[in-house]
């Protein structure tokens, strides 16, 4: 340590047997492995997760126990909920929330300010569109 200053790393091995190294976020204090990228704007609950590959952009929440799997992208201001996970290559879009202990699977894509409803499921490689009360709720519908 350096000016008693230092990064504290957390190391797990995934499914394929490889160590991973987490850090913990500037805002939030939540696991972040090494080579995601997360904005320091973003909040990252001290429970919640983001793995290799993946990009959280700035404004956006990942609330207790969220999980971000690698490649992911969580784009500006969106949420995800408590205990919800966002797959490997899904891509959530601005202002979109994922509610709680929702699923976004693989290579999923939940358009620009779509809620998914709690406990839901967004299947593999599916795309989940903004209702009308969507699009009201953020002022860009009648």
């Amino acid at each position: 340590m350096e000016d008693g200053v230092g990064i504290s790393y957390v190391e797990f091995e995934d499914d394929a047997g490889i160590l991973r190294r987490y850090r913990k976020h500037v805002n939030g204090r939540g696991l972040v492995a090494t080579t995601a990228k997360v904005d320091a704007s973003a909040f990252v609950d001290p429970t919640a997760y983001v793995d290799p590959g993946a990009e959280v952009q700035r404004g956006a929440t990942l609330a207790h126990g969220a999980w971000v799997e690698q490649d992911a992208i969580v784009a500006e201001n969106a949420t995800i909920g408590v205990n919800a996970r966002v797959g490997r290559g899904a891509v959530v879009g601005r202002f979109a929330v994922v509610g709680p202990y929702a699923a976004v699977g693989a290579g999923a894509r939940v358009q620009n300010g779509a809620r998914v409803p709690r406990e839901a499921t967004v299947p593999e490689g599916a795309e989940h569109r903004a209702s009308g009360d969507d699009l009201r709720r953020l002022g860009l519908a009648a």
